[in-house]
């Protein structure tokens, strides 16, 4: 089945010109557009797509704010949500991290970058593998420099290799990446990974990722 599609920008010329992009895909649909975060929120109540391009900062509504409502209503099966951002560093991007959106683009980005983002989004995993998203996290956990406690359970619950594992995902290295590093199966990894996340209570990597730098776990820069 086609990944279904909803495309939130206050931009007509960015939702107009991403959805012809990802249209021409044969395996994506897009089912709709919204013009700010509260519209964005309807569509995506009303339709259930697989994923939501969602650019932070918008009238009526802001980003964040509307993928929080989005996150939090709880859909079965999820309905993922990718920002999108014009700026390097944004702290949003950061607090939408948090709340559990799946990752973030830029807009600058290129056009297949577009395309793989959406679908490594919708088959459940978080766009965290480029450099650019490893240093926004660390820099804005740099820039705020306050002591804030993880709403999770502390990370001495993890085994040894439990605490390895996660923190080789904070470094944004994928399944297939630990497996090598550590010289054992990806389903072991696998099974490492979906440990972590039930002790912790984190939704996904993005999860693991703010996490495991909040607490100290991996130190930034």
């Amino acid at each position: 089945m086609a990944i279904t599609v909803l495309i939130a920008d206050d931009q007509a010329m960015v939702r107009q010109g991403f959805g012809a992009l990802l249209a021409a895909q044969p395996d994506i649909s897009v089912v709709g557009d919204a013009p700010d975060g509260k519209v964005a929120v309807a569509e995506a109540k009303r339709l259930r797509p697989d994923v939501v391009l969602m650019d932070v900062r918008m009238p009526e509504m802001n980003g964040l704010d509307a993928a929080r409502a989005i996150l939090a209503a709880g859909f079965e099966p999820p309905v993922r949500v990718l920002m999108l951002t014009t700026f390097d560093i944004d702290d949003y991007v950061y607090e939408a991290l948090s709340l559990g959106a799946s990752g973030f683009l830029l807009k600058d980005a290129p056009a297949e970058e577009l395309v793989r983002a959406v679908r490594v989004v919708a088959d459940g995993e978080a766009l965290l593998a480029p450099t650019i998203t490893r240093r926004l996290i660390a820099d804005v956990t740099r820039r705020r420099n306050t002591a804030r406690t993880p709403a999770a359970p502390a990370l001495s619950s993890l085994t040894p290799r439990e605490r390895e594992v996660l923190e080789l995902v904070a470094k944004g290295l994928s399944n297939t990446e630990i497996a090598a590093s550590l010289y054992v199966a990806e389903q072991t990894v696998k099974t490492h990974v979906s440990k972590v996340f039930s002790k912790l209570g984190l939704r996904d990597r993005a999860q693991a990722v703010v996490l495991a730098y909040e607490s100290g776990l991996v130190v930034p820069g």
